[in-house]
C-alpha cells in the first residue's frame, strides 16, 4: 500500500470523529427531515463497497420522502440539503443565483488544471472567465467547428463501417472516447490525432487516465469532494505532473506557432489569443489559466458526451423502431439537401434531437451542487414544517437524474420514448428537464456538445446499422460514473442501403498533427 493511502486513512479517520461530534446530528437538531445514514460513511457506504451505483444512492434518498420540497443527508460527514422541488430549484439556479454563485470546484486542490479552470472559479473570477468564453459557442462559430466535426465524424464512421464481420462487436463508450478526443483535440487545441487508427496518441491515453474514477481513483476524488483541505494538506493531486506539462506544452507551442506565422484557426485557443489585449491586463488570461480552459472543456468534452453518444447508441440498437425512423429521417434529409451535410440540414433532424434529449432525460448528471454564499430562508419543506434557514458555506444538490425520473413529471419515466419530446416544449422549457443546469452557471458549451453528438449520429446512422450483441448488457454498474455494467458493447455494420452522400461542402486550415 502506498504511503500516502496509509497517510490518508489515518488522517480521514481523525477527521471523520471530529465531524461525527460537530455535524452528525446537524439534521436532529434542526428537526429537519432527513434519510438514514451510518457515522462517518453517511449515505455512501454502499457506494464505498460497490453494493449499488451513487445515481442509485440520490435516486433513494430522493424518494425517501416523496412530498417534501427537500430534504438532508450526509455525503459521508457532510451534511447536504437534497432539494426536490424544480419550482425550488429554478428560485436557487436562476431568481436567487447571487446567493448560490459558486460550486465547491477543486479550489484547494494541488494541480492548476482542476483549480483554475472555468467549472471550479468562484465569483468575480468566474464571470470574467465566463464572459471570455462565451464568444467561443456563438451560432457563427459553431458553423465553424460543424465542419472540423463532421470531418472527424466522417473519417471515425467510415472506420466503423469498413470493420470486418469478425470484429463487428465493439465497446462503443471505447470507440466515441476516441471520436471525442479528435473533436475536442481540434476544436479546442487546432491538433488533429485521427485515434481511431492511432489509439496510442497521448490525447487519447491520458484522457482515459483523467476519466477513470474507479479503484484507487475513485477514493482519491470522494476525498477531494468531501474533505478538500486535509487533501490540500496531503498534498493529493487528481492529475499528474506529466499531464500538466503535456497539455501546457500544447497551448504555448500552439500560441507560438500561431504568432510567428500569422494562423488564424476557429478553435478555443483562437479565441482565448484574440482577447490579448482587448481587455484591462488584470482580466486577461495567462498561459496557465489558457490551459486550465482549453483542458475543462478536454475532460468534460471527453467522457461525458462520449457517455451520452453511448446510452443513445444503445437505445437505438435496442430499440429498432427507433432506429428505423432515424434512417428516414436522415434519408429524407439527405435527399432534399442533394447529399450536402450542411449546419442547418443537422438542425433540421427534429426526430433525432428527440432521442437525444430522451436520452439526456434518462443519463444525465446525477446532480448539480452549489454552495450557499449568504443565509437564505427555505419554505417549510412540508405544510406542517418550520422553514428552514441554510448558513453560508453549506451545500445544496438537485438530483437532475432522480427528477428526470419521476412518474410525477414523466409518463413511464423507466421506458425509452422520445415522442415525448416531438413538437412539444413543455418538456424542453421545463424546470424539471436541466440536463445541463440552469441559470449563469449554466453548460457553456451545451450547443457544442449537441451539436457533436447529433452530428456522430447523423453520419453513423446514415451509414451503419447497430444490433444488440451477447455482450450488451441493460444493468448500471455499481461506481461513480453512470454506465453500463461491463461496458457499451453493441454489433456495428454497414447499412445495405447507404445513401449516397459527398463531402461536407467546405475546407478548413491543415490541422497540426501530433503521433506521439
Amino acid at each position: 500500500m502506498e504511503y500516502w493511502t496509509i497517510l490518508l486513512s489515518v488522517a480521514i479517520g481523525a477527521l471523520s470523529i471530529h465531524y461525527l461530534f460537530k455535524h452528525f446530528n446537524f439534521f436532529k437538531r434542526h428537526g429537519l427531515i432527513h434519510a438514514p445514514s451510518i457515522p462517518i460513511l453517511g449515505c455512501m457506504a454502499p457506494v464505498l463497497f460497490r453494493q449499488t451505483s451513487f445515481t442509485e444512492i440520490l435516486q433513494d434518498v430522493y424518494n425517501y420522502n416523496p412530498d417534501a420540497k427537500y430534504l438532508g443527508f450526509y455525503g459521508m460527514t457532510q451534511p447536504i440539503i437534497m432539494l426536490r422541488d424544480p419550482e425550488l430549484i429554478k428560485e436557487i439556479l436562476i431568481k436567487n443565483f447571487d446567493s448560490f454563485p459558486n460550486r465547491r470546484g477543486f479550489v484547494e486542490i494541488n494541480d492548476p488544471l482542476s483549480a483554475k479552470n472555468l467549472f471550479s472559479l468562484r465569483d468575480q473570477k468566474w464571470h470574467d472567465v465566463r464572459t471570455l468564453l462565451s464568444p467561443a459557442f456563438t451560432t457563427s462559430k459553431l458553423k465553424a467547428m460543424f465542419v472540423l466535426m463532421s470531418e472527424c465524424a466522417v473519417d471515425f464512421t467510415e472506420f466503423l463501417s469498413e470493420t470486418s464481420a469478425d470484429k463487428s462487436e465493439i465497446d462503443m463508450k471505447d470507440a466515441f472516447t476516441k471520436f471525442t478526443t479528435d473533436v475536442i483535440a481540434t476544436c479546442a487545441f487546432g491538433i488533429k490525432v485521427d485515434t481511431m487508427r492511432n489509439p496510442t496518441n497521448r490525447f487519447f491515453i491520458y484522457g482515459k487516465e483523467i476519466t477513470n474514477f474507479q479503484g484507487v481513483r475513485g477514493i482519491k476524488f470522494l476525498t477531494f469532494k468531501m474533505f478538500p483541505k486535509l487533501a490540500h494538506f496531503l498534498g493529493l493531486k487528481m492529475i499528474s505532473e506529466k499531464i500538466v506539462n503535456f497539455f501546457k506544452n500544447i497551448v504555448e507551442t500552439t500560441i507560438v506557432s500561431r504568432d510567428a506565422e500569422n494562423i488564424t484557426r476557429p478553435d478555443m485557443i483562437q479565441l482565448m489569443m484574440d482577447m490579448r489585449g482587448k481587455r484591462g491586463a488584470e482580466r486577461e488570461l495567462s498561459i496557465e489559466d489558457m490551459t486550465a480552459q482549453a483542458f475543462i472543456f478536454f475532460f468534460a468534452g471527453f467522457d461525458s458526451s462520449a457517455t451520452v453518444m453511448s446510452f443513445a447508441a444503445h437505445e437505438i440498437a435496442i430499440n429498432p423502431d427507433v432506429q428505423a425512423k432515424l434512417w428516414r429521417e436522415i434519408d429524407e434529409v439527405l435527399e432534399e439537401s442533394n447529399g450536402k451535410v450542411t449546419y442547418e440540414a443537422i438542425n433540421r433532424l427534429k426526430y433525432l434531437d428527440a432521442v437525444l434529449s430522451e436520452t439526456l432525460r434518462m443519463y444525465t448528471a446525477p446532480f448539480i451542487e452549489r454552495e450557499c454564499e449568504r443565509d437564505y430562508e427555505l419554505p417549510p419543506t412540508l405544510p406542517n414544517e418550520k422553514p428552514f434557514t441554510l448558513k453560508k458555506g453549506m451545500l445544496v444538490w438537485m438530483p437532475i437524474y432522480a427528477i428526470h425520473r419521476d412518474g410525477k413529471y414523466y409518463d413511464d419515466p423507466e421506458k425509452f420514448r422520445p415522442e415525448r419530446f416531438l413538437d412539444n416544449n413543455v418538456y424542453h422549457n421545463s424546470s424539471c428537464y436541466i440536463p445541463f443546469g440552469l441559470g449563469p452557471r449554466i453548460c457553456i458549451a451545451n450547443r457544442f456538445a449537441l451539436l457533436e453528438i447529433k452530428v456522430l449520429l447523423f453520419h453513423l446512422l446514415a451509414r451503419c446499422e447497430l444490433r444488440p450483441c451477447a455482450k450488451t448488457t441493460l444493468k448500471l454498474s455499481k461506481s461513480l460514473a453512470i454506465m453500463l455494467e461491463g461496458g457499451f458493447w453493441l454489433n456495428v455494420k454497414r447499412r445495405s442501403d447507404v445513401h449516397p452522400m459527398i463531402d461536407v461542402g467546405s475546407t478548413t486550415p491543415d490541422d497540426d498533427v501530433i503521433n506521439s
